[in-house]
């Protein structure tokens, strides 16, 4: 089975929160008057600063311009002050120019600018910046392609804590993908991310569990990751969540609760859970189908759409379920 997983590419968070322009009939409104007043009153604050060359000024004067935030949006213009900053080694403004070099905007897309204004600011520990170039020696994007500084560069990462890297590191291990196969550390590096929010790790971690990759099978484990990751609408641990409640592997078996999450995923697009509702389907009461689809409404009006979508749908996402 292929591995799928997104290299998410994170920006610095700018100092700005656009407020709508008020109409003054409620204390609501006016509250919402007076945030765009500050909002546009720092902005003019933070743009005399940048004048007179702050760096942390220029950076953030770049986010609000990016952001149209505090001031009307403008590409070129961030694009310039960013620069100004990058140009003072301002590691977070060299993270947004390799941003903005990468998706093009602002500027013509070109990789290389990319690769070299993440490297920039790698070599100053900035650690979105030490994933982002990990990303591209292992792609090959922008430069040649390098597993072993892919490696050293997500391991710098992973080392502060960044959840991302994390998850890609522990990808690196379970793959081979430049390495030799340690599952041990990509559980241990799975598992960072997992406690962090990452879903893919979660999701890896039950697989993992379930399988017995590099570790004694333990079905309850294997659940509980699943579970996590169900949770928080990642479609391919919905779907091994299910499949566990129908097989009675780490959770009682439980086929209302099987049909319920089949449904949610296959609402979001989740491939193999068609077949595997249609299967239960057939060894179900008809007052069980109609509690565990009451039950898949409610889990989705209560939680919204699914968590990344793209990877939902991948033919390429790891699970156990048969014939993936």
């Amino acid at each position: 089975m292929k591995l799928f997983l997104a290299f998410t590419i994170l920006i610095a968070s700018s100092f700005y929160v656009f407020a709508s322009a008020p109409q003054e009939s409620s204390n609501g409104d006016q509250q919402k008057h007076q945030q765009l007043v500050r909002t546009a009153a720092s902005f003019e604050e933070m743009l005399a600063k940048a004048k007179q060359g702050d760096a942390r000024a220029e950076w953030s004067v770049g986010n609000a311009l990016r952001d149209g935030a505090g001031v009307g949006q403008d590409y070129r213009e961030a694009t310039r002050w960013y620069m100004a900053s990058a140009n003072q080694k301002s590691p977070q403004a060299q993270l947004s120019m390799g941003y903005l070099y990468e998706e093009g905007i602002g500027v013509k897309k070109n990789e290389r600018e990319a690769f070299r204004y993440f490297q920039a600011a790698a070599l100053q520990g900035e650690p979105t910046a030490e994933n982002n170039l990990a990303s591209m020696y292992e792609q090959g994007r922008g430069v040649r392609r390098n597993f072993n500084e892919a490696l050293h560069w997500y391991l710098a990462a992973a080392k502060q804590g960044h959840a991302v890297a994390q998850c890609n590191l522990g990808s690196m291990y379970f793959r081979r993908h430049g390495t030799q196969q340690d599952h041990a550390e990509a559980i241990r590096w799975f598992r960072a991310a997992g406690e962090q929010g990452i879903l893919q790790a979660q999701n890896l971690l039950a697989v993992m569990y379930y399988n017995g990759d590099g570790v004694t099978v333990d079905y309850g484990e294997a659940a509980e990751w699943a579970h996590r990751a169900a949770e928080q609408g990642y479609a391919p641990g919905q779907a091994d969540l299910a499949y566990m409640f129908e097989q009675g592997k780490g959770v009682p078996l439980d086929y209302v609760a099987a049909y319920s999450w089949y449904s949610v995923a296959a609402t979001a697009g989740e491939r193999h859970s068609p077949a595997r509702l249609k299967s239960l389907s057939h060894v179900m009461l008809a007052e069980q189908m109609r509690v565990a689809k009451a039950r898949a409404v409610a889990w989705q009006a209560q939680h919204g759409k699914a968590a990344d979508a793209q990877q939902s749908q991948s033919p390429g996402a790891i699970s156990f379920l048969p014939g993936k």
